[in-house]
């Protein structure tokens, strides 16, 4: 509840409580749609009365106060089904309700005190329609009703003229139903609101997960399983577009040593500044990652040309290569890197990164410190 105001039920996070908004926003639209028709039918319904307990004379003038207060209703069922609704829904919602009770007060002052009984019920009916159905805030129905009842007891017993005994008996019920009926719709958004938290911290949380399966717990770069899944995207948007993409697969050269003398920890250092590094040297739309040990793999996507892919290897190559003097004095590195051009035809995802790990295995085998392209005598069908 401390995320709540205790009264209004607003969430203090404006962010927070734009989300709500927006979360409930068709809910709110159907909901009130579907009040306001029902409401109507029972307003008028409620007009079967007057043949017994209305004289003839009044009639008109209580169809004059029902229908012009069915008139709000209704311009607001027909403004629900515009765009601007969603920005004042609870309040145009509220209204409604508002309305109503206006209306059943303005036909009750037409009547005899003892016609009084069969009408003021309906005072009850409008405050639960108002604050369990209609589908606004609870703050707002709140305030309509608490409006309603006072406009009652101003009308009925300063202007009216109701005997003190009379207008407490109504007053009774219609308190009554404020309690009941505002107790419930307070809670009840209340729960929604504090289910639609735990529906967010149970998402969030997913995500979370989520995200620590398909990113290396090390360096935080996408793991072998996410990089599939992004080398199957650029793959497909080569084929539909003649877009010329270059698959990157970099081992560093000497790390071994480096775990082997300065430790597994400062190893880890050196891991995740490579990571940052070539994270820094490519744009948004390529991606980095971690597949595994010292092996790192990028995806640069819609490259111009070969002599484009040549140059960002040795843009990498330069980054891996610049001394680590923050996590060791002295302390270099190297990497020797595999290219393979796509597409091409007969392409898998796996083939891809196979040459070019085959390339990246020719630069190790020749002097390291350097680039090979894929061809196809590299491909895992030869």
């Amino acid at each position: 509840m401390a995320v709540m105001h205790p009264l209004t039920l607003r969430f203090r996070d404006t962010a927070l409580e734009d989300s709500f908004f927006e979360a409930t926003r068709v809910r709110t639209r159907q909901q009130g749609q579907a009040a306001i028709v029902v409401g109507m039918f029972v307003y008028l319904l409620h007009g079967l009365l007057d043949r017994w307990f209305v004289s003839a004379d009044l009639v008109a003038q209580l169809w004059v106060a029902r229908g012009t207060a069915l008139c709000v209703p209704a311009v607001v069922l027909v403004f629900s089904l515009t765009r601007w609704f969603a920005r004042s829904s609870h309040l145009v919602l509220a209204l409604v309700g508002l309305a109503a009770g206006v209306g059943l007060i303005a036909m009750q002052t037409h009547l005899p005190l003892e016609s009084a009984p069969y009408y003021y019920p309906m005072m009850v009916v409008v405050t639960f329609y108002t604050y369990n159905f209609v589908g606004t805030r609870f703050i707002y129905a709140l305030g309509v009703d608490l409006l309603m009842l006072v406009g009652y007891n101003l009308f009925f017993g300063a202007l009216m003229g109701y005997p003190m005994h009379v207008l407490l008996g109504h007053d009774f019920f219609i308190v009554s139903a404020n309690l009941i009926g505002g107790s419930a719709g307070y809670l009840a958004e209340r729960q929604r609101r504090l289910l639609f938290l735990r529906e967010r911290m149970l998402d969030e949380e997913r995500q979370h997960h989520l995200a620590r399966s398909l990113h290396d717990g090390l360096t935080g770069l996408p793991n072998r399983d996410l990089l599939y899944d992004r080398i199957a995207q650029a793959m497909s948007s080569s084929q539909r577009n003649g877009q010329i993409n270059c698959g990157f697969f970099l081992d560093l050269d000497g790390f071994k040593q480096i775990n082997d003398t300065l430790g597994h920890k400062i190893g880890d250092q050196v891991l995740r500044e490579v990571g940052s590094r070539l994270v820094a040297a490519v744009r948004g739309v390529d991606t980095v990652a971690r597949i595994g040990g010292d092996e790192f793999f990028v995806i640069a996507r819609d490259i111009a040309s070969e002599a484009d892919a040549k140059a960002l290897a040795l843009k990498l190559l330069d980054q891996i290569s610049a001394p680590m003097h923050s996590i060791a004095p002295g302390l270099h590195t190297g990497a020797s890197i595999g290219l393979c051009l796509f597409p091409y035809p007969g392409m898998t995802v796996a083939d891809l990164i196979h040459r070019a790990d085959v390339a990246m295995y020719r630069v190790k085998t020749s002097g390291k410190g350097n680039y090979a392209i894929a061809g196809a005598a590299d491909s895992t069908a030869v």
